[in-house]
């Protein structure tokens, strides 16, 4: 805990050079001699001038955390409940401003030291420090938390089990066929009282016979009447499993063709202010155009080389006049107040497709409209509450790891 409590030197240039990149300024323009002989504060006015109040508070907040030996977990406490309900320091959504640089800066050094289990304590800094390290540059110098990913064991997908010709009891089939010849061929009413007799109130009559009972017939009718209930209950059991695995597939999201893309260029639509147009490289020469409704979220340039999962098998169509051959996945809160495309993970190749443990089916050519085969699969895709991408609680997963997003307990479509 000793490397924790060093002096903030390596946070303030880290923090210095994350401002100046996020006010687009030169990082270069802040002398090494300022950064360490400034304390948190008045590094941080020297580059932001004119700070909302809200963005003071959280300056106030580091300079407390980097000065206050022995409370930093009270103050982490804080913050970590503050984060509970929030993507972002700031109530603007999950754009990160100046207050969770400064912050993340700050409390930086010190939650690189503690232990796993320690980090246990703080989730929601976690994951919210795993989301700034990634979309804000900090430059070269910046040590990355490594955060633990929630680990998945999901069940596998349950299937409708055909009937086992063997599971019937032949006991019983040939007692019930029996008895049918029985009240065909005797008409009297003690056959009648016996079935009575075996009746049980609310069940079935279940007959039996004496040994010395013989039902009247052939052999070779009884045969028939014994073969011919059980083709029509496994004609209709195996149908009833077709109709059962059809509706399955149907609501499967190994259907979909989700991928890894990264957006080269985005614009707005020309005839839809609420629509942006985005040119999407899904690897191998493979880039196509894409319509989104991201537009009173994100400004184009926001979009431009964001890494975003996308699923490229929608049935391609023009909207607004403008051609659409795709669909960008995003995470929204409750109000559909704060939209945000999911975020692969770093590593993950363009053009990977998405994987789901326990669904590995081939996605369709081409979504059919018509049988609604979207709208069955993405009332079932959320965000957990570690912002991880899941459908029916299985992670989208990739080669270096989960597809997640800011806005954790979300709907994904």
């Amino acid at each position: 805990m000793a490397a924790a409590a060093a002096d903030f030197v390596q946070s303030k240039q880290v923090m210095s050079y994350a401002l100046c990149k996020h006010l687009d300024r030169d990082p270069n323009s802040i002398s090494s001699t300022l950064i360490k002989e400034s304390d948190i504060a008045s590094l941080f006015s020297h580059i932001v001038t004119n700070p909302q109040d809200e963005v003071k508070k959280w300056v106030e907040f580091s300079s407390n955390f980097a000065s206050s030996d022995g409370e930093q977990h009270a103050l982490l406490g804080n913050l970590n409940q503050h984060l509970s309900q929030m993507s972002v320091l700031l109530a603007s959504g999950f754009i990160p401003s100046v207050a969770d640089i400064v912050v993340f800066a700050t409390v930086q050094v010190f939650m690189c030291h503690l232990s796993d289990s320690e980090l246990q304590k703080y989730p929601n800094i976690s994951r919210w420090m795993d989301y700034i390290q990634n979309v804000v540059d900090f430059g070269t110098s910046l040590q990355k938390i490594n955060v633990t990913k929630s680990v998945f064991s999901p069940p596998p997908p349950s299937h409708p089990k055909k009937a086992d010709k063997g599971d019937a009891d032949p006991t019983s089939k040939k007692a019930v066929s029996g008895q049918k010849i029985a009240d065909k061929s005797d008409g009297t009413a003690d056959s009648k009282k016996v079935a009575g007799e075996n009746k049980v109130p609310g069940d079935k009559a279940i007959p039996t016979f004496d040994k010395n009972d013989k039902p009247s017939g052939d052999k070779k009718k009884v045969s028939f009447q014994e073969k011919t209930p059980g083709k029509k209950t496994e004609a209709a059991a195996e149908k009833a499993l077709q109709k059962s695995a059809e509706k399955d597939s149907e609501c499967n999201v190994s259907i979909l063709n989700i991928q890894v893309g990264v957006i080269l260029k985005a614009w707005k639509h020309p005839s839809a202010d609420s629509l942006l147009v985005e040119e999407i490289d899904l690897g191998g020469g493979n880039v196509r155009q894409v319509v989104s409704g991201l537009a009173k979220f994100f400004s184009p340039e926001e979009l431009v080389n964001r890494r975003v999962v996308l699923i490229t098998n929608v049935k391609p169509g023009k909207l607004r006049d403008v051609m659409s051959a795709g669909l960008v996945l995003c995470a929204s809160n409750n109000d559909h107040t704060v939209v945000e495309p999911l975020i692969p993970p770093e590593g993950a190749k363009l053009g990977e497709r998405i994987s789901f443990a326990g669904f590995d089916g081939k996605p369709e050519d081409v979504l059919n409209p018509k049988k609604k085969q979207l709208d069955k699969v993405t009332p079932h895709l959320r965000t957990d509450e570690n912002g991880i991408a899941t459908f029916r609680g299985v992670p989208f997963t990739t080669s270096a790891g989960p597809c997640r997003s800011s806005v954790p307990n979300a709907d994904v479509k």
